[in-house]
Order: C-alpha cells, then sequence, then structure tokens
C-alpha cells in the first residue's frame, strides 16, 4: 500500500510538473548571467584574467572632462551630470571586459530566475554597505527603482516591463514583469543604480529632494566617495579605505588611484595643453588633425608620454553619427529630401582635407559588428522582412544600401543633380537660387546645432554644399547646457549625435527607435522616428530565441532603417587614440573588449 501510494504521488508531481510548469522545482541561484552561451568566470573564480592582482595602490590620477556639470544627482533627467560617479554609486551586478554580455554579483551575491523570464529575484551580500557605514538592504533597491522610473521618463520607459519591485526576503527583491520570455529584462534590472534610501530621506535635518538637482556630495557604496566639488570645475573623488567590496573577485587588482580628479574645460585646445604640461595624465584624442600634426612636443619626443591605438574597445560595440534630422518638423517627413541631403555631404573630400585619410564612411545602424546588413537579404532575414513587405520601403529587397560618393568636382556634381531631382519629386522646385516649396513659395531653409565647436568644420562645407542646391543652412555652436536642454525638448532641426549598440541589442532598441519614444521629451529617438513596421522589428529584436535569430533580426531593422534615410552618416575610426604620461600604466594585456580605464590602471611614478 504504501509502494503504492508513493507511486501515485510521484506520478502526480511529474503529472502536475507537466501542465504547470510554474509549478516545478524553484530556479537556482546563479552567481552570474549571460546573453550569450554561459559566462567566462565559474562560481567562486579569484578575478578577471586582465587584472593585474598585485598593482600597487596610490597616488592621484589628473583627468579633464568637456564643459560643465551642475548636478551629482544621477536620478533625474536634468542638468548637466558629473563625470566619474559610477565610482561612488554601484548596481546589483557588474560586466567583465572580455565577454559579451556577461554580468556577475556586485552588490548582489546571487540572481535567480525562472525558465519564462517572467520575474527576476537578487539576493543581496550581507556585508554590502554605504560610505556611512549603514547597510545596503532591500528597501534602498526598492526604493532607488521606484524613485528612478517616477522621476526619469528615459528610464520609466527602459523599465517599462517591471510592474513590481518587492522585498520577498530579508536579503531579497524580487522585480516582476508583464510579459514572458524578455532575456534581457533580468539583466537591465541588475544594471539598476542602487541610492541610499536614508541619507536622501534624512531625519535628521530636510530631506534631500532625489526629483531635484544637487551639488551637495552624495552618498554612495562603491569603492570611491566625493572628496571635493568646484561647482562646473572640478571634482575629486577619493578611494575609500574600508571599502566594503575591496576584496570581491569581481574588484581584485581595480580602483588603485588614492584620487580621481576631473578638471572641466570649455575649450578642447586649452585641455590639450593642459595635457601636454602635465596637468592631465591621460588624453583620449578624438582630432585626427590633432593625432597626425600635434604631438611633437618636448615630453613626447623625450619618450615621457606614450602613444597607442588599441582596437579593444570597438570590438564589442557597434556605432552610427550623422547628422539626425528632426522628423517631428515638416520639411523632413519625406525620405526623398533626407536622402538628397546626403547627396550634399562629400566624406572623400572631408576624408582627404580634414581628416589625413584616417576615417571610414559609415553605412550602418550597427556599423564595425556582425550585426550590420550588407548586400541583398537572404534566408532567414529575408523571411523576416517579407511578413513586412507592404510596410517597409521596397528597395530594402532590391537595392543594397549605399552611401553617395563624391571627393572630385564631376562626382559631386552628379550628386547635385541628383539631390535636386529628388526635392522635386518630393514637391520642391528651385526658383533663382533658392530651393522652394512648388506650392507654397517656402524656402526650404533649416539650422544644425552643435554641442560645441569641435563639430563645426564638418557641418560647415556640408552647409556650403547644400546651398549649391538652394538650401539655406545656418550652424550654430551651442555651450553643453544650451544644446542639452534644446536637443531634450526637440527643438532643434538637426543635431550632429549617434548611438553606440552592443553586440546583444535588446530592449534599448525601443529607446532608439520607437514610436513611443519618439512622442517622448528626452529619450533617444532624438530624430522622432515612428515608424509601425520598425516598432514591429524592434519587438521581434527583444524576443528573438537565439543568436543566428538575433542577427537576422537586428540586420533587417538595419536595412529599413537604412532605407528611410533617417539619417545622413558621416564617419568613425574604429581604434582608440590614447595618449598618456609614463606615470601610469596597464597590464599589459588589456581586456578583449575594452580599455580598462580607469579601474584596472595604476600609478608607476614619474619618468
Amino acid at each position: 500500500m504504501i509502494n503504492r501510494f508513493q507511486t501515485l504521488l510521484v506520478t502526480l508531481a511529474l503529472l502536475m510538473a507537466a501542465i504547470s510548469p510554474g509549478l516545478s522545482a524553484e530556479p537556482t541561484w546563479r552567481h552570474a548571467t549571460a546573453m550569450i552561451g554561459e559566462p567566462k568566470y565559474p562560481e567562486g573564480f579569484e578575478r578577471f584574467d586582465y587584472v593585474n592582482p598585485d598593482a600597487p595602490k596610490g597616488g592621484t590620477l589628473k583627468l579633464s572632462e568637456d564643459g560643465s556639470f551642475d548636478t551629482l544627482n544621477p536620478i533625474p533627467a536634468k542638468g548637466d551630470l558629473a563625470v566619474g560617479l559610477d565610482l561612488v554609486f554601484e548596481t546589483l551586478m557588474t560586466s567583465s571586459e572580455d565577454e559579451i554580455s556577461s554580468n556577475y554579483g556586485l552588490l548582489a551575491e546571487a540572481v535567480r530566475y525562472p525558465d519564462d523570464y517572467s520575474w527576476v529575484t537578487y539576493r543581496l551580500r550581507e556585508g554590502a554597505r554605504w560610505h556611512d557605514g549603514e547597510p545596503v538592504t532591500v528597501e534602498d533597491v526598492v526604493w532607488s527603482f521606484e524613485q528612478t522610473v517616477a522621476n526619469n521618463p528615459q528610464r520609466e520607459f527602459y523599465y517599462r516591463h517591471v510592474i513590481k519591485a518587492e522585498a520577498t526576503g530579508p536579503r531579497e527583491i524580487t522585480f516582476t514583469f508583464d510579459e514572458k520570455n524578455n532575456k534581457e529584462l533580468p539583466k537591465i534590472v541588475g544594471e539598476l543604480i542602487i541610492l541610499p534610501k536614508h541619507w536622501w530621506e534624512s531625519e535628521s535635518g530636510e530631506p534631500r529632494a532625489i526629483d531635484e538637482t544637487t551639488l551637495q556630495p552624495v552618498l554612495g557604496s562603491g569603492p570611491y566617495r566625493i572628496a571635493n566639488v568646484r561647482p562646473g570645475d572640478s571634482i575629486t573623488f577619493e578611494r575609500v579605505e574600508d571599502y566594503w567590496g575591496a576584496d570581491l573577485n569581481v574588484n581584485v587588482g581595480q580602483n588603485n588611484f588614492d584620487e580621481i580628479e576631473y578638471t572641466y574645460f570649455g575649450d578642447r585646445n586649452v585641455e590639450f595643453e593642459a595635457f601636454k604640461s602635465g596637468n592631465v595624465d591621460f588624453w583620449q584624442e578624438n582630432e585626427a588633425k590633432r593625432w597626425a600634426n600635434a604631438y611633437d612636443f618636448p615630453a613626447m619626443e623625450e619618450g615621457r608620454i606614450t602613444r597607442e591605438e588599441p582596437e579593444n574597445l570597438y570590438r564589442s560595440s557597434g556605432i552610427l553619427v550623422g547628422f539626425i534630422p528632426n522628423l517631428r518638423r515638416e520639411k523632413f517627413s519625406d525620405p526623398r529630401v533626407r536622402q538628397a541631403l546626403n547627396l550634399a555631404y562629400d566624406f572623400e573630400e572631408q576624408n582627404r582635407t580634414l581628416f589625413f585619410g584616417q576615417y571610414q564612411r559609415i553605412n550602418s545602424f550597427y556599423y564595425g559588428t556582425e550585426l550590420a546588413s550588407s548586400g541583398l537579404p537572404q534566408g532567414q532575414e529575408l523571411e523576416i522582412l517579407e511578413r513586412l513587405r507592404d510596410k517597409i520601403p521596397e528597395s530594402v529587397f532590391t537595392t543594397p544600401y549605399e552611401n553617395p560618393v563624391a571627393g572630385d568636382p564631376t562626382k559631386l556634381r552628379a550628386n547635385f543633380r541628383k539631390a535636386v531631382s529628388l526635392f522635386e519629386e518630393a514637391g520642391y522646385t528651385l526658383r533663382g537660387n533658392q530651393m522652394v516649396n512648388a506650392e507654397t513659395g517656402e524656402p526650404f531653409t533649416f539650422e544644425i546645432i552643435l554641442n560645441g565647436p569641435i563639430i563645426e568644420k564638418v557641418a560647415l562645407p556640408f552647409a556650403q554644399n547644400l546651398k549649391r542646391i538652394g538650401v539655406d543652412v545656418s550652424v550654430r555652436v551651442l555651450d553643453s547646457s544650451q544644446y542639452t536642454n534644446r536637443e531634450r525638448s526637440r527643438d532643434f532641426d538637426m543635431i550632429y549625435y549617434g548611438w553606440a549598440q552592443t553586440l546583444s541589442p535588446g530592449n534599448e532598441q525601443a529607446e532608439f527607435w520607437g514610436s513611443q519614444a519618439a512622442a517622448r521629451e528626452g529619450s533617444a529617438n532624438y530624430g522622432g522616428i515612428a515608424d509601425p513596421a520598425i516598432d514591429e522589428l524592434v519587438r521581434e529584436v527583444a524576443f528573438a530565441k537565439d543568436r543566428p535569430t538575433l542577427i537576422n533580426t537586428v540586420r533587417a531593422l538595419d536595412r529599413v532603417l537604412l532605407a528611410n534615410h533617417f539619417v545622413i552618416p558621416t564617419y568613425t575610426f574604429r581604434k582608440s587614440r590614447l595618449a598618456y604620461w609614463n606615470r601610469i600604466t596597464h597590464p599589459e594585456e588589456l581586456p578583449y573588449y575594452g580599455l580598462g580605464f580607469p579601474s584596472v590602471w595604476w600609478l608607476k611614478g614619474d619618468e
């Protein structure tokens, strides 16, 4: 009888598990997550491979930054946030720089989620604490999430699938999602910045406004604290001697400088002079001409400065930068107009005269990665696009995307003729030397706003070329705060900006290209792309069942974005251009997908 009863119980359990997977055993705790394959580092690993565990601690690292800042509060989408605050604040999980999309426990020691990804639970480390000695609690995590989505529209959109964050144990926090099988949701929750609820809601003094900017040094839990602030001018971080996480495997060999100082500059040339004089230790060059011609100063010739061009940082990312027209303006609503604008951009001439032949023209929204489309769609990619055939440009199926080529007067004139023809097809005509609306007579004019003067030398020739086909364009250089305010409020005709892409695109694609993001101020959908087919492709990206499907879906999305001419793509350089004084150094091998700066670098001493 007992055996028959036991057999019945086992049979019933197996049946219930088969018809109700949710009633099966609880998911196991994991030390790490990975979007691609399995995490490289097993549970209990000692350190990341790319660090020097014997790196000496000490010294001051002097860095520079462009522009200014007016807030130390990372939550609201207000003001210009100071650089370096990731040294102060921590997240539940942290990434390694020699893997693609793997995260390991930081504030959380473990994570678990079911096979359908409908929720995720994080278990906090028992010893995690704030710089004032108070423990990091589940209440801090829940409060940080609630304040983030309440006070930052971009983050609210990013976390829109989280319907509940709640404490489910003394050290456990569970996030419940409104959909299943979205593999990225546990990962993006793990990247949430955690803030101390007790500090912001101080009972001993005036509560601090989490929804406002502040220049009061904020409390964190990370390896550094804010030591000194000169508003808009400089900020200094000091290493926390009794940092709770100093011996964690994800921190071994890192956070080696006693102090890290950032000084802000309003002029990039003045900033470079500060580097040359030794007042700045590290320089990442962004100007081809300066890299080619301006490194003949004494310290360089005497061997006291090292120059490198590592490609590590670009192995894990794609890029699109260029001139972005505001589609919310009626004048840019026709894709033929946007294509005509691209025909007036002469990359080849600029690469020869301005960039010393160092750059490549961008021809994909995922340029430099296996996700970039090329040729004509085939196989699974074609199948994905066929389902949307009546919603997307026919050129997706018939014509590979190619940027116009110029570089000499004959080719440029041919491009101009084609541009004028496209304008005419879109309802414009040349009257005298002016492109006007054929019905209303309104001139086609617009303004390009720039965040600082660096791109002015790129924008002005573009504007001059457009003038040759009757389009009057003005170029206006703004300071950082003006530019940020106008970009966030969509008060612009055209900007110069771009997007960086990971090798595992997911939910952030809706923030870049989705219709809901287009309607929201401050989103990363700068141009205002609102297209049902693109929305559908974005959703398919987020729910891709495996790596091949993800690749083909992203390539399909890339083709549709390109075919609509949403951006006039410009150029990129797929290496970092680094110069640094020899008093600082790094491990012999940098992490495969990054520079490890400044976390794995250290002070070697003056030379």
